[in-house]
């Protein structure tokens, strides 16, 4: 791939990020405002994740992992590759719908596995709906499965945008479903909600996974791929023999997010029993998990998404050193973004979400942020071992980030149920956060390690000066605000929630073009790339063009 092809991709791509993160988080800001943090947010939160963890971890890292490389070597083929990708969409969808089916029959199974203290005394109502909730949310298992088949497939055509662009069209069905149930239905609680309201949304949840779905479909035919039903396993025996191990990868990352939201919740449960009932559980997690993936999403998604086909085709012709630069080269490029997003969440974070998450009690939001902030310290790590993940999948080894991630999970783990038991219920979910954070920065160190066997090692040296350098800049502009936000505070200087909005908005700008000084300054040539991204992007060699 060219350069000024991979500038064009990537910038398709973030606009698409950029505007279907705006959207998700009006739809974020409006779920908030119909379910609170409270345990009516967590049993929906608990059931509407559930899909993605259930194609997660039977279907969707495979896919992920092994569909373009294998779809760019199907290029070759007398077709083209159509009977590839026709033969495993045909099998992958009917894995999925029988999924579907055992899913929705043990539902109850499934709400007792993730959130086991619904089923306490006391909490019947949560547990009813949770289950009701997932039941009509499991169906997305389908869709989920089809949108990533078809975006995958375009990908490995070099049709980068509609894949970041079809969310937009599942976050407006949000916005509309949870904008008018906010109109009609307010202060809804696990006492007052009725079915009829549980049936609106969790079914209208799963009809936006199938319009964003649905929207991939006229733009596979513009691309002049036919994808039709077609059985056999003809020519997908490897693809299944890489999956397994990804099946491996995928499932103890589940695991260990089977734990997180086990002890959210419980966390939860146990507080409402102390009589704290608002701000505490899964919810603030997820919300707060979803603002630290934001530059993440953005940046690295956009990257490493247009960057996978070309290192797939450089690990094929055995070009290891290039592939090795092509990765630094991206950690570098998605370092300009997120070290400055770390050290604003870790600074700002309740600030942020004070002015985001509005319609709910300010402690509440408040209380987002300050997990926020825990998450903020893994930021970092977490793209990087990311990106470097993209590395073992360009040479088709599914086997050995495994180590990596059941290290990282291992920690995770170790750290969340340690936090469960010795902290107050109040500030687990906090605990949390730092507990992810912990966990990628250890386990970046082995993930660099286990990579060398393909791409020779890469040195923590290569990057770290640069990373240093921004970290420097972020936090010698930043440092001065925070203790301005932070006097205004002390002095008790109360502002309206406008003002509020307005502070945040002059302290993001400051922040940011006073990053852009000290960046150019400290030497970084990649801060070029907020102007030029053109300038910065991945440059393969002739050679490897």
């Amino acid at each position: 791939m060219k350069s000024n092809e991979l500038f064009r991709a990537s910038g398709i791509m973030a606009l698409g990020t950029i505007l279907s993160r705006i959207t998700g988080f009006i739809r974020g800001i409006l779920i908030v405002a119909v379910l609170g943090t409270t345990l009516l947010a967590d049993t929906y939160n608990v059931a509407n994740t559930m899909p993605n963890i259930l194609y997660n971890l039977l279907v969707g890292g495979a896919l992920t992992a092994i569909f373009i490389p294998q779809l760019v070597r199907s290029f070759d083929q007398e077709d083209g590759g159509d009977g590839f990708a026709s033969r495993l969409i045909t099998t992958i969808s009917l894995i999925l719908l029988v999924l579907v089916a055992i899913g929705v029959y043990f539902a109850p199974a499934l709400v007792r596995l993730y959130a086991p203290e619904f089923f306490t005394a006391g909490f019947e109502a949560e547990k009813d709906i949770s289950i009701a909730f997932t039941r009509y949310c499991l169906p997305q298992i389908f869709f989920l499965g089809l949108f990533t088949m078809l975006g995958q497939v375009a990908n490995a055509r070099g049709s980068f945008g509609p894949l970041m662009w079809a969310p937009i069209a599942n976050n407006i069905v949000g916005i509309a479903l949870f904008g008018g149930f906010l109109l009609f239905s307010t202060g809804v609680t696990t006492d007052s909600i009725t079915p009829a309201q549980v049936q609106i949304l969790g079914w209208g949840t799963t009809l936006s996974v199938v319009v964003q779905a649905l929207v991939l479909v006229p733009v596979i035919k513009g691309l002049g791929i036919k994808i039709r039903p077609q059985w056999g396993l003809a020519g997908l025996g490897k693809s299944f023999g890489l999956a397994g191990w990804t099946l491996v990868y995928v499932l103890i990352s589940q695991l260990g997010y089977l734990v997180t939201v086990n002890v959210a919740t419980s966390a939860a449960v146990r507080s409402a029993q102390e009589g704290i009932t608002r701000g505490v559980g899964y919810t603030p997690y997820t919300y707060a998990y979803y603002v630290m993936l934001l530059p993440y999403s953005i940046v690295t998604i956009s990257i490493i998404t247009a960057i996978l086909p070309h290192i797939s085709r450089l690990a094929l012709a055995g070009d290891r050193q290039e592939v090795h630069v092509q990765l630094i080269r991206a950690i570098k490029l998605v370092g300009v973004i997120t070290i400055p997003s770390s050290v604003a969440f870790l600074l700002f974070g309740p600030l942020i979400t004070e002015v985001i998450f509005i319609g709910i009690p300010i402690q509440d939001a408040r209380y987002i942020g300050y997990v926020l902030a825990a998450l903020s310290f893994g930021l970092i790590a977490f793209s990087i071992n990311l990106i470097l993940i993209r590395g073992f999948n360009a040479f088709e080894d599914t086997r050995t980030q495994t180590i990596s991630i059941l290290i990282i999970n291992l920690i995770s783990v170790g750290l969340s149920y340690l936090f469960l038991n010795v902290l107050k219920n109040q500030w687990v979910t906090i605990g949390l956060g730092a507990a992810f954070s912990v966990s990628y920065l250890a386990g970046l160190f082995i993930t660099l390690g286990l990579l060398k066997k393909h791409t020779g090692a890469i040195k923590v040296r290569e990057f770290l000066g640069q990373h240093l350098r921004l970290l420097g800049a972020a936090i010698a502009v930043m440092a001065p605000l925070f203790a301005l936000t932070e006097y205004l505070t002390w002095a008790g200087v109360q502002l309206s929630p406008l003002a509020r909005a307005g502070e945040l908005v002059l302290v993001m700008l400051s922040a940011f073009f006073g990053y852009l000084i000290a960046g150019r300054a400290a030497g970084v040539q990649e801060i070029s790339m907020i102007r030029h991204l053109r300038d910065s992007v991945v440059r393969p060699s002739k050679d490897a063009e």
